[in-house]
């Protein structure tokens, strides 16, 4: 079973190594919270989000009444930092204000809408150094109502070569989440807003919980060296957790590229 490569590991020696949360709101304050558990203090937690926290947002969303008005993000970070007795930045600003020489290691993303997704891809293609040559890891967290997914990927389909080595069966290079499934770039925020469906029975209010939940299998697995999926799908109404593997088969399938273009020996190099 191939497994994906992260040097995201817990005597990863590098004090700058950056995980990223963007979007605070449902699903992504309970992964920052989580990341706070999971992850060694010298591996900085960024959080990015431009909202503020709003008298609907308690019902599901991890805040609470005193934090009211506030950034949240900044919010977060002041609660996370005091609990977990680490530094927990943040930027009150949309993620395309990131500049394209400090994208974060491994961007977690937790938005609603296909314009921010687009945003958190186009950063992710100015990562990119050419074909088989692979940086950092976009894991993508979506939901409805009680119902989603979780994705992961590092790489246009441009620029998949050689993601697959074959002989220790380690994936370093995936597709996008956007292009594993276009249709996300293509989602329009929830109306009425989610915590108004929650009130009126139309969204669980624990689905974001359980989102964030895999959101931090994929992230301790990948510490762990041991995360095997591109995807997670799970559905709620009918208790199905389904994985899609990182396997060449399943890329090959998705983007039409040939197998021997996604794979390589180690002892004979890229296949021809």
């Amino acid at each position: 079973m191939y497994v994906l490569s992260a040097k995201l590991r817990p005597d990863y020696a590098r004090k700058d190594y950056v995980v990223a949360v963007v979007g605070c709101g449902g699903t992504g304050g309970f992964v920052a919270e989580g990341l706070c558990r999971v992850l060694a203090k010298d591996i900085v937690i960024l959080l990015v989000d431009h909202d503020r926290v709003e008298e609907p947002n308690l019902i599901r969303q991890n805040f609470y009444k005193s934090e009211l008005g506030q950034y949240k993000c900044e919010a977060l970070s002041n609660r996370l930092g005091d609990k977990f007795k680490r530094r927990v930045p943040y930027i009150t600003a949309q993620v395309s204000r990131i500049a394209p020489d400090q994208v974060p290691d491994i961007i977690i993303g937790c938005v609603d809408n296909g314009l921010a997704r687009r945003d958190i891809a186009d950063l992710m293609k100015g990562k990119q150094y050419g074909q088989g040559n692979y940086r950092g890891w976009w894991i993508d967290a979506g939901n409805g109502s009680n119902f989603g997914q979780v994705l992961i990927g590092n790489c246009t389909i441009s620029n998949m070569r050689s993601a697959f080595e074959t002989d220790h069966e380690i994936c370093y290079g995936l597709p996008l989440p956007t292009e594993q499934r276009p249709e996300l770039l293509l989602e329009t925020p929830p109306e009425p807003a989610c915590a108004e469906n929650v009130a009126a029975g139309n969204q669980s209010p624990v689905i974001n919980q359980l989102i964030a939940s895999l959101v931090l299998q994929f992230v301790y697995r990948m510490a762990m060296g041991t995360l095997p999926w591109m995807q997670l799908n799970i559905d709620m109404d009918t208790g199905i957790l389904s994985p899609v593997l990182a396997t060449p088969e399943n890329v090959s399938g998705m983007t039409g590229l040939n197998i021997k273009h996604l794979t390589f020996s180690e002892k004979k190099g890229p296949n021809k």
